[in-house]
């Protein structure tokens, strides 16, 4: 009975040790297989947009890239990507790459839109007499071929400063007096802005025009008729036609010349020359101002001249042909 009781006691404790060893073993294997393995490799996914852009991994070509991601696993560590972009350049990027991780990278294309042509420099030039008449308008009129939005200002300056701008101040064309500049240079020179601040915006045209100085006249007074011996009728009638003469131009003067003839009465000068001014003055009504009586001595006939006097001309001379020791006055009837 006692080898029996100590039998039956040695197979239950061999029983239990060996299920405990069972038991820690099995403990012992599950603890090892939960232990995570560590990772060799981390992974870069790319995408572009555009798609179809040559990729380039530290180096290495990787094919064209896609609109959708791409993956490439690589070693931990950083990795040089590069991707051509539709304009030639490189897209190069300096890519740190964990273990075990996943990093996404994403190459938009937006090319900048072109920047705007400037308009400037433009070119601009201005039209002009070569050579004008003193006292003509000269007109300088400017070209600029802007192809610009804003609108061009106009600024001129003319020299000499006796030179007058009679309009367009501020437009493309000025006109300007060159009354008294003759023999000089009238020079127009012109700044047009757009009203920008770039300096090539800011063009500057010159032109010149010569002035040609006004050939100077030479009035001269003109003897416009003469009688000898004439009746008082027939002066009238020639004073008539010298009326008529200065009123049809109003800028001319008249001068009478009398000569007292070489045996005619004593004061016969006088005479003539009284009812020469009274006739012209009273009975054609021209202005006393505009007439001047001379006496002119002596001839061998009494004789009166009609001259004309155009204004800034020289008056006429009185040119006697007797001299007073020569006279033998008559007594007047």
């Amino acid at each position: 009975m006692k080898s029996r009781f100590l039998s039956s006691s040695y197979f239950k404790f061999a029983f239990v040790l060996v299920a405990a060893l069972a038991f820690f073993a099995f403990a012992s294997a599950a603890e090892v297989s939960a232990k995570p393995k560590k990772a060799k490799y981390g992974t870069i996914k790319i995408l572009t947009n555009p798609g179809g852009l040559l990729l380039t991994i530290d180096g290495q070509a990787r094919g064209e890239t896609l609109t959708d991601y791409r993956s490439f696993d690589l070693n931990p560590g950083i990795h040089n990507v590069s991707v051509t972009l539709p304009n030639g350049k490189l897209w190069t990027r300096e890519i740190e790459v964990p273990a075990g991780r996943v990093k996404c990278v994403v190459v938009n294309y937006r090319p900048l839109p072109p920047l705007p042509k400037s308009p400037c420099p433009y070119p601009v030039s201005i039209s002009a007499p070569q050579t004008v008449n003193e006292g003509e308008i000269i007109t300088f009129a400017a070209e600029a071929t802007y192809g610009g939005s804003s609108g061009l200002k106009y600024a001129w300056t003319v020299n000499p400063t006796a030179a007058k701008v009679i309009s367009g101040a501020g437009t493309p064309t000025i006109t300007v007096d060159s009354t008294g500049l003759g023999g000089q240079r009238v020079i127009a020179t012109l700044v047009a802005t757009d009203g920008s601040s770039d300096p090539m915006c800011r063009q500057t045209a010159q032109s010149v025009a010569v002035v040609t100085a006004r050939a100077k006249i030479t009035y001269e007074s003109r003897e416009f008729d003469e009688c000898e011996n004439c009746t008082f009728d027939d002066q009238k009638a020639r004073l008539d036609n010298l009326g008529v003469e200065l009123q049809n131009d109003p800028t001319t003067r008249a001068y009478i010349i009398a000569y007292g003839g070489k045996d005619s009465p004593i004061s016969q000068v006088e005479v003539l020359m009284k009812r020469a001014r009274d006739y012209i003055v009273g009975d054609r009504g021209i202005d006393a101002a505009r007439l001047t009586v001379v006496n002119g001595g002596f001839r061998e006939k009494d004789s009166v001249e009609l001259w004309i006097v155009p204004a800034g001309a020289e008056p006429p001379r009185a040119t006697p042909t007797v001299k007073a020791s020569e006279i033998k006055p008559r007594k007047r009837k």
